[in-house]
């Protein structure tokens, strides 16, 4: 077993630990009659669980849940939110017998979807516990972690084979010092690029491996975007290619801003590199609200060589290139749009393109104004 999936089984399991004591508590405050406890103590006594969990009663009220059971879709409202759970509560209940099952859980509002392994467990009094675990990010990351190996390994081997058969040309060429300094330069062109796609793989792998959110906090979309034009300026000057910004300022995200201004300025060069010489790239914020949810909208326009809509729709896959000639001439690796998924995702927001062979691209990063779970506050 991979240390990346070892370590999301142990997380699962410590997960499912802490919510068999749980079981244990309430079982014990559980009475032949109504139930001695009060609600709000009841989340109190479940806001602990980072697990989503939810007790509900003989009628399939809900007598208590934790943040968790709303963000991942257990509960809605006053009730149980998914039918094949609220099946099992009542089939627990009249069984007085504990169950398991899983249940898959599309996504919403630009949020990922959930894969939640279910535990149903009778408390007395005609009262059920929930809790769920979302299985599914472990899934994916043992997934996501498997293919990125592979794909990283073929991309590794490009250089290095190069910088290899360079080297032999090299030394046969020890007697002619112009050919020496022409394949020293190739030498030193591809190992450039191994050292850029090195980076990318490096950053790829801090970004899964640390949860976007957890670092989040209110974020200045300006200050972010200045930097990244500053970031941005010599490959852009190399290229004379000019960068501007336009629309609202004073816009905040809740994001973690350093995965905010990475995503940011793999746009910005994504941008530069797929334009002519003396092209223009403009960045774009704008604050927008969608079925209630306040978001904010990055955008990074150019009037580049444009995708076919075959590469649009592949363009954020890891290591695609839609030109390869032109990204080998310009050091691109192919995973910085994949980059910029990942921390959207992360995010709970998303990343989207528009565009047209010849006429460039638009590629729209948007994030949430506020943090999770205060939507609407003020």
């Amino acid at each position: 077993m991979s240390p990346l999936a070892a370590a999301a089984l142990g997380v699962v399991l410590g997960l499912l630990a802490g919510a068999a004591v749980m079981v244990a508590l309430l079982r014990r405050s559980a009475v032949p009659v109504a139930p001695a406890v009060e609600p709000h103590e009841l989340d109190a006594v479940i806001g602990v669980l980072r697990s989503a969990a939810a007790i509900v009663g003989r009628h399939d009220e809900l007598l208590a849940a934790n943040p968790a059971a709303e963000r991942t879709g257990l509960v809605r409202g006053t009730r149980i939110g998914l039918p094949a759970v609220l099946d099992a509560v009542r089939a627990c209940r009249r069984d007085d017998q504990d169950g398991v099952l899983n249940v898959d859980v599309p996504g919403r509002l630009g949020r990922p979807g959930a894969q939640l392994a279910i535990r149903t467990v009778a408390l007395g009094d005609e009262r059920v516990f929930v809790v769920a675990d979302d299985r599914g990010q472990a899934l994916r990351a043992a997934e996501s972690a498997r293919d990125f190996m592979m794909n990283a390994t073929h991309e590794l081997k490009t250089p290095i084979g190069a910088i290899s058969l360079l080297a032999e040309a090299v030394e046969g060429a020890a007697d002619d010092p112009d050919a020496v300094a022409h394949f020293a330069g190739k030498i030193s062109s591809e190992a450039g690029r191994l050292a850029a796609l090195v980076r990318q793989i490096l950053a790829l792998s801090i970004i899964q491996g640390r949860p976007a959110l957890a670092s989040a906090l209110p974020t200045d979309v300006d200050a972010r975007v200045r930097d990244a034009i500053e970031r941005c300026q010599t490959l852009a000057d190399g290229r004379e290619v000019s960068l501007t910004v336009s629309g609202q300022s004073g816009l905040t995200v809740f994001a973690d801003p350093e995965q905010l201004g990475t995503a940011i300025v793999n746009l910005i060069q994504n941008a530069i590199q797929y334009s002519e010489v003396k092209a223009r790239v403009v960045v774009t914020t704008k604050a927008v609200t969608d079925e209630g949810v306040d978001w904010v909208d990055i955008a990074v326009s150019d009037n580049g060589i444009g995708l076919s809509p075959d590469d649009a729709a592949r363009v954020f896959e890891r290591f695609f290139r839609a030109d390869y000639a032109r990204s080998r001439a310009t050091g691109g690796t192919g995973l910085g749009l994949s980059i910029v998924q990942e921390i959207a995702e992360g995010h709970g927001g998303t990343i989207s393109v528009w565009s047209k062979p010849g006429a460039g691209s638009t590629f729209t990063l948007r994030l949430p104004a506020t943090k999770p779970g205060e939507e609407g506050q003020a």
